[in-house]
C-alpha cells in the first residue's frame, strides 16, 4: 500500500527522507559501473526511486529514451518531481539526453545565444544559486522523447501492484538498495514475487541491476517495527543466494560489476540477463 504525507513516521520500507543528503553526488556511482552507451534509446525501470535523483542522472545524461521512477511513497514522489525540475533548470543549454532522437532548441537556449561554447556534459552548468533566486526554469510544452519529457514518476507499490508502464515491458530495470526492505516486509514469498515480477516485465535479453544490503544489515532494519521483527523470524532466503534464485527464473549468472560506497553504503552492484 503507497505511504502518503503523514502517515509514516518511520522508514520501514526504507523510504527514507533525505536520502541523497547522505550520499550526495552529481553522477551516481553505481551508475559509473554501467558502460556509457548502457541506457541509450532503452525504456527503464527505477524501483524505489526514492527523490528520484538516479532517474533523472538516466534520463538527463544516459540518453533513455523513456525512464520511469515507481516509490511506495507519495511525499518521495513529489520530490522526485521537483527534482526532475531542478535538474532541468540547472543543465547547460546543450547538454542532457544524448537519444539519437533530437528536438529543436528550447527557448530558453535561443535566448541565451549560440551555446557551443558550454560545457554540454554538464548537467549542473548553472549554479544552484539560480534556481534559489529565481525559481525553477518552466518546462517546455515539447512532445520529444527528450530530457525532462523522457522521465516520469508513479507512487506505487511495485512489488504487488501494476502500472501501464509494465504492458510495453523493459530493457533495464533497476533495484537500489530495495532487496532488503521487500524482503522485510513482504518476507521471503514478496521477495521471490518481486523477483518473478521483473523477470515478467522485461523484454527477453534485458537486464536486471540489483544492489543487495548484505545480511548483516537485516538486524538493525528490522528494530523499526514489530512488523519487521517477526517477518524477520521467518526468512530463509539470504542475500548470496539471491542469483540462484535469479537463475531459476530464467536469468543469467550473475555478474558483479563492482562494489561501491563507504561505511553502511558500502554495496556490491550486480547484473542479470533474462535469458528465457
Amino acid at each position: 500500500m503507497p505511504v502518503h504525507a503523514g502517515s509514516q513516521a518511520v522508514p520501514i520500507y526504507g523510504n527514507y527522507h533525505g536520502y541523497y543528503s547522505k550520499r550526495p553526488f552529481i553522477r551516481d556511482p553505481r551508475l559509473a559501473l554501467l558502460p556509457t552507451e548502457f541506457f541509450v534509446g532503452k525504456r527503464v525501470l527505477d524501483v524505489g526511486c526514492n527523490e528520484g535523483w538516479v532517474t533523472c542522472e538516466i534520463g538527463q545524461s544516459r540518453g533513455a529514451h523513456q525512464v520511469i521512477g515507481v516509490d511506495i511513497d507519495d511525499t518521495l514522489i513529489r520530490a522526485a518531481w521537483k527534482r526532475r525540475r531542478t535538474a532541468w533548470s540547472l543543465q547547460s543549454p546543450e547538454s542532457g539526453n544524448i537519444n539519437e532522437e533530437r528536438c529543436p532548441p528550447p527557448k530558453r537556449q535561443r535566448l541565451l545565444g549560440d551555446a557551443s561554447t558550454t560545457d554540454s556534459s554538464a548537467p549542473s552548468y548553472f549554479p544552484a544559486s539560480c534556481e534559489h533566486s529565481y525559481g525553477p526554469l518552466p518546462i517546455p510544452d515539447r512532445g520529444c522523447g527528450a530530457f525532462p519529457h523522457n522521465v516520469t514518476f508513479r507512487t506505487v507499490d511495485w512489488v504487488k501492484d501494476e502500472i501501464p508502464e509494465d504492458y510495453d515491458q523493459y530493457d533495464i530495470v533497476l533495484g537500489f538498495s530495495i532487496s532488503k526492505w521487500i524482503h522485510l516486509n513482504n518476507k521471503d514469498e514478496g521477495l521471490q514475487e518481486f523477483f518473478s515480477r521483473v523477470h515478467r516485465c522485461l523484454k527477453v535479453g534485458g537486464v536486471f541491476v540489483l544492489e543487495p544490503q548484505p545480511w548483516d544489515t537485516y538486524s538493525k532494519a528490522r528494530r523499526m517495527s514489530e512488523t519487521l521483527k517477526e517477518n524477520a523470524k521467518f526468512l530463509q532466503l539470504r542475500p548470496d543466494g539471491f542469483g540462484e534464485l535469479l537463475e531459476k527464473l530464467g536469468f543469467s549468472h550473475g555478474q558483479r560489476l563492482g562494489v561501491t560506497g563507504k561505511g553502511g553504503f558500502r554495496r556490491p552492484v550486480d547484473l542479470y540477463l533474462k535469458q528465457r
